[in-house]
């Protein structure tokens, strides 16, 4: 089959971008995945290494979630970013993707009530509220479990955490990668300091919405002392109903939280804005659009794109970069595929996706053109 020039392909996807001095070849971003092959240690490893390289024509990978500390962990054999192996073994995927002329991000996680007291010892996982997720159950060490009431941390403990993200920015730094991207979204531990669903404080981190920014306010300052402003991004999630999110003040929130974010200059805003993984139903989901209006900077687009409506998209200005995260899954080669009109790999099967095995992982086919 004959290449499809990209210019008749997605000239715009398939356009480079300058992130702040930063050179990305093309718009396709690598959405942060969590697969669960780093072990019981967390440490990333030679298999992860072999994943990221296949899919480093992406113009920017942002990596999995990964824990800031061992109170943060709520997910089975995900990597963490707490101790020095841990940066050993990310410092292997930074090299290998640098050689192949690729950027790298890395996710800051702490997952919060998203988590079961087996992960911790026996001890309750935290959160901003003792405020239960409801839902169908967690994946624990001990196989599927109910969720558990979390503890709502003191506010006199709230500085530790702080201080936990800044050390694992540190950590990433030292790791290699080239910046860092603070996971405020999907249900987890600032998402639910966020949302006055799961935040009913009445301290100073709780009640009006510039209360419940506060603790993202502290975070992204503490990731800030380590890291130049424009290699720092967040990633917001005003639609998603994943781990119980969802209020009626929604478009408050996320609205103040993107104007006061503009404040500090920052490499990007990554808005989980479509609907794929379902929606709180709080009232007409948020737009590219109302961010654009509030954030002067790049602007990256996730959640249920297609080639089509990526290109579309950036053509009309509403981002800058379109993450795509399950047709990475099972098409390691997603650019080239773009950029000639191939088809892409059938999806992954659900049941490998956090599977410890080497099997539909690093075993999908690239596309054969002869």
């Amino acid at each position: 089959m004959n290449p499809i020039s990209v210019t008749t392909a997605s000239p715009k996807l398939l356009s480079p971008f300058d992130l702040h001095g930063l050179a990305l070849r093309n718009r396709v971003v690598m959405a942060p995945l969590t697969r669960a092959r780093a072990g019981k240690d967390r440490v990333p490893n030679d298999l992860m290494v072999e994943y990221y390289t296949q899919r480093a024509s992406a113009g920017l990978i942002v990596a999995e979630a990964t824990t800031i500390s061992e109170q943060g962990i709520g997910w089975v054999d995900s990597p963490g970013i707490y101790n020095e192996a841990q940066v050993a073994g990310w410092s292997k995927v930074t090299h290998a993707l640098h050689d192949r002329g690729t950027p790298v991000f890395l996710q800051l996680w702490h997952c919060g009530r998203a988590s079961h007291s087996s992960f911790h010892g026996g001890e309750s996982a935290v959160s901003a509220s003792a405020i239960k997720i409801h839902g169908e159950g967690i994946h624990t060490p001990d196989g599927k479990q109910a969720y558990e009431v979390p503890r709502a941390l003191r506010t006199d403990e709230i500085a530790a955490v702080v201080e936990d993200y800044r050390r694992a920015a540190e950590r990433a730094m030292a790791a290699g990668f080239d910046g860092v991207e603070i996971h405020a979204a999907n249900g987890y531990l600032i998402n639910q300091f966020l949302d006055s669903r799961s935040n009913q404080r009445d301290d100073e981190y709780g009640g009006s919405v510039a209360k419940r920014f506060r603790f993202l306010r502290e975070i992204t300052e503490a990731v800030l002392s380590v890291w130049p402003a424009n290699r720092v991004a967040v990633r917001l999630s005003p639609n998603g109903n994943f781990n119980d999110m969802g209020a009626p003040d929604f478009r408050e929130t996320y609205l103040h939280a993107a104007t006061e974010l503009n404040r500090y200059g920052l490499a990007f805003l990554d808005l989980v804005d479509g609907l794929a993984f379902g929606f709180h139903e709080q009232g007409e989901p948020m737009t590219l659009a109302e961010f654009r209006a509030v954030f002067d900077g790049p602007l990256m687009g996730n959640c249920g794109y297609t080639q089509s409506s990526a290109e579309q998209t950036i053509a009309d200005g509403r981002a800058d970069l379109i993450a795509f995260g399950r047709p990475y899954l099972s098409t390691p080669d997603l650019v080239e595929r773009f950029a000639n009109n191939w088809e892409l790999n059938p999806p992954a099967d659900v049941s490998t996706w956090s599977a410890p095995t080497a099997e539909g992982y690093i075993d999908f086919p690239i596309h054969d053109p002869a």
